[in-house]
C-alpha cells in the first residue's frame, strides 16, 4: 500500500482502523506474556502449543505494526530495514513471529531457571529452596495446580511421590549438619539425572523430597520413576572423610485414583511413604485405603500420649545393673513404661518415636528424670540401702538449654545428692556438636553427675573426642552380646571395646545378657558390669525394692559412701583438659 493512498485514509473514517492495530498489538503482546508468567512450568504439547500460539499472535501484531502503523507515522521502514527491501509483508510477519518464538521460550527458560538458583522469582516471597535451588512447596503446588488442570482436560493420570531420607537424622547428630546439607545436594543431583524430562522434583522438608510426575500412562510408569530414583542412591556418597549409605523410602500417590487434589495426593503419598519406612527401608509403595487408617491411628496415639503425662499412666520401670566380679548392686537403669486404660502397656518402641517426632519427647523426659529422683529420695526416706539410677536423655533434651538447670532442679527437688544420678547418653547425641556436647557433659559432671554412653558401637564416635569427655562408662550394645558367643566377629568388637574402655579409665556395662555363657564370657574379658534378663527384666518400683533385697543379700552389703566413690574418672577433669 502507498504512501499516497495511507495519507489519503489518515482521515476521521480510516483513523481507527491504525488504532485499532496499535491497541492489537499492545494487547496481543500483554496476553502472550501474561500467560506465559502464568505457566512458565507448562511442558509437553501445551508449552509447545503456548510458544507457537504466542508467537503467532506477535508476528501478527508486529506485522500490523510493519504494514499500518509505522507508515501511518510517516516511517520508512524499507528504506531503513534491508531484509524488508526483498521481503513482502506476509515474510515480514513469518519471520517476525519466529523471532517472538525464540524471545518467548528464552523468557520461559530464564524464568524457570535462575529462580532455582537464587531463591525467589518476580512473584515476590521465595519459592525455592536455597540449599539445593529446587522448588519448595508453594512453587510445587502451583505447578501441581497446573499439572492437575491439564490432567483433567485431556483425560490423563499423573503421580505424586514422596521421597524420605532414611536416618539423616543421625547424620547430622554424628557428622554435623553441614555434612548432612552436602549429602542432600548430592542427592538432589542424582536424582535430576535420572528423571525425566516433564518430571518435577521439589524439596518439601528437611528430609523429604517430592516428585511431581506427568505423562502417566499407568501406575507402572510412575512405578519405572521410582525404581530409576533407588538405583540412583545405590552407590555410597562421599561426606567430608567417610562414605555413607543413605537410602529413600518411596510413597507413591496417583491422579485420579488417590485424590483430585495436591493437598490429598501429597497427604496419601506421605502416607505411602511412612508405611515404606516401617515395612521395609529403601523401598516404594503405592497408597493403599488401610494406610489412612495407621495414620489416623498415630494421631490417636499422639493425642492420647498427651493425655498419659497429665493422667498418671507413664510409670517407670527398673532394671539392675550387677557387678561382674562382686555381683553387688551399684545402679540401675530408669525405663519409662506406659500404661493405657484401653491399650494395656504400651511398648517404649511404639510410644518412644511418636515423642520424638512430636516433640512431646521433651516434657516427658523431664519426667522421667524428675520421677526417677523422686522415686530414690522415697526410698532412701524408708531405709533402703542407697543405689545410682541411670535415666536416658534424648539427643533433643541433650541439646535443650536449660539441660543443666532440669537436671540441678530436680536433684534439689528430691533433695538428692548429684552421685545418685547417672544420665545416658548415644554416640549421635554427642558427636553431632563435640565442642558444645564438651561443654555441656563437663558442666554436668562437675555437679557430680555420672555420664555413660549409651549404645556404644552402633554409632559414629570419634576417639579424639572420646578421650576429652568426662565420661564413667561405656554400655555395649546389646546388639553385640546377643551373639557373642556364635559370632567370631561380635566377640572380637567386644573385646576391642572393653579394652579400649579400660585403657580410658572407663567402667563398662554390657547390655541384654541372658545367659550364664554370655556372663562367663564378659568375666573372662574384665567386663565390670552387666543388665539383662539373666539376673531380671524391669520390674515397677515395689517389685525393684524386693528384688534388691534379695540380690543384695547374696553379696555384702553397700553402704552410702561405697556407691558414690564409684565415680572412675571424673574426679580427674577440670575445666583445662575437656576443651
Amino acid at each position: 500500500m502507498s504512501l499516497a493512498l495511507l495519507s489519503h485514509m489518515q482521515g476521521t473514517h480510516t483513523t481507527w482502523i491504525v488504532n485499532v492495530s496499535i491497541a492489537l498489538a499492545i494487547l496481543a503482546s500483554y496476553a502472550v506474556l501474561g500467560r506465559a508468567a502464568r505457566t512458565t512450568n507448562a511442558r509437553g504439547p501445551l508449552a509447545t502449543v503456548l510458544v507457537i500460539g504466542g508467537a503467532l499472535l506477535v508476528g501478527i501484531a508486529l506485522w500490523f505494526m510493519h504494514s499500518w502503523v509505522a507508515p501511518f507515522f510517516g516511517l520508512d521502514t524499507a528504506s531503513s530495514d534491508l531484509a524488508a527491501r526483498h521481503a513482502s509483508p506476509f515474510a515480514l510477519g513469518v519471520m517476525e513471529a519466529a523471532i517472538a518464538m525464540l524471545l518467548i521460550e528464552a523468557w520461559r527458560q530464564q524464568r524457570m531457571w535462575p529462580a532455582y538458583r537464587m531463591g525467589f522469582t518476580a512473584e515476590g516471597p521465595q519459592r525455592f529452596d536455597t540449599l539445593t535451588g529446587l522448588p519448595n512447596r508453594v512453587a510445587l503446588a502451583a505447578e501441581a495446580q497446573t499439572a492437575l488442570e491439564e490432567a483433567q482436560q485431556r483425560s490423563t493420570q499423573l503421580a505424586l511421590l514422596v521421597l524420605n531420607v532414611d536416618r539423616l537424622r543421625p547424620i547430622n547428630d554424628s557428622l554435623g549438619h553441614h555434612i548432612g546439607d552436602e549429602l542432600l545436594l548430592d542427592i538432589s543431583r542424582r536424582l535430576r539425572t535420572v528423571l525425566r524430562r516433564n518430571d518435577t522434583l521439589a524439596r518439601l522438608a528437611g528430609d523429604e523430597f517430592t516428585v511431581l510426575a506427568t505423562d502417566i500412562r499407568s501406575s507402572r510408569d510412575a512405578e519405572t520413576v521410582a525404581m530409576k530414583m533407588l538405583a540412583a542412591l545405590q552407590q555410597p556418597f562421599q561426606a567430608g572423610a567417610v562414605n555413607v549409605h543413605p537410602s529413600i523410602s518411596i510413597g507413591i500417590s496417583m491422579f485420579p485414583l488417590d485424590g483430585d487434589t495436591f493437598i490429598k495426593l501429597l497427604s496419601r503419598a506421605n502416607a505411602a511413604m511412612r508405611y515404606a519406612k516401617t515395612s521395609a527401608r529403601g523401598t516404594y509403595r503405592f497408597y493403599a485405603a488401610e494406610m489412612s487408617r495407621i495414620d489416623e491411628e498415630q494421631l490417636t496415639l499422639e493425642n492420647e500420649l498427651r493425655d498419659a503425662l497429665h493422667r498418671g499412666q507413664l510409670e517407670l520401670h527398673f532394671q539392675p545393673k550387677v557387678d561382674i566380679a562382686t555381683s553387688r548392686v551399684r545402679s540401675a537403669e530408669a525405663l519409662i513404661r506406659w500404661r493405657h486404660p484401653t491399650r494395656g502397656m504400651v511398648p517404649p518402641n511404639v510410644f518412644i518415636p511418636v515423642a520424638e517426632e512430636t516433640g512431646l519427647i521433651l516434657p516427658i523426659g523431664e519426667w522421667v528424670l524428675r520421677e526417677a529422683c523422686r522415686q530414690m529420695r522415697e526410698w532412701l526416706d524408708r531405709g533402703m540401702s542407697p543405689v545410682r539410677l541411670a535415666v536416658n536423655l534424648s539427643a533433643k533434651q541433650f541439646h535443650d538449654v536449660d539441660l543443666a538447670a532440669v537436671v540441678r532442679s530436680a536433684l534439689s527437688s528430691a533433695r538428692l545428692e548429684p552421685g545418685y544420678l547417672e544420665l545416658e547418653l548415644t554416640e549421635s547425641a554427642l558427636m553431632s556438636n563435640p565442642e558444645e556436647s564438651a561443654a555441656t557433659l563437663q558442666s554436668l559432671s562437675a555437679m557430680g553427675v555420672h555420664i555413660s554412653i549409651d549404645d556404644f558401637g552402633t554409632g559414629y564416635s570419634s576417639l579424639s573426642y572420646l578421650r576429652r569427655f568426662p565420661l564413667d562408662k561405656l554400655k555395649i550394645d546389646r546388639s553385640f552380646i546377643r551373639d557373642v558367643m556364635t559370632n567370631a566377629d561380635d566377640a572380637c568388637i567386644v573385646r576391642a571395646i572393653i579394652s579400649l574402655a579400660h585403657s580410658l579409665r572407663l567402667r563398662v556395662v554390657a547390655e541384654g545378657v541372658e545367659s550364664s555363657q554370655q556372663l562367663e564370657f564378659l568375666r573372662e574379658l574384665g567386663c565390670d558390669q552387666y543388665q539383662g534378663f539373666y539376673c531380671s527384666p524391669a520390674v515397677p518400683a515395689n517389685q525393684f525394692v524386693a528384688l534388691l533385697a534379695r540380690l543384695r543379700s547374696q553379696s555384702a552389703e553397700l553402704n552410702e559412701a561405697d556407691m558414690l566413690r564409684t565415680q572412675s574418672r571424673l574426679a580427674a577433669f577440670t575445666p583445662e583438659t575437656v576443651g
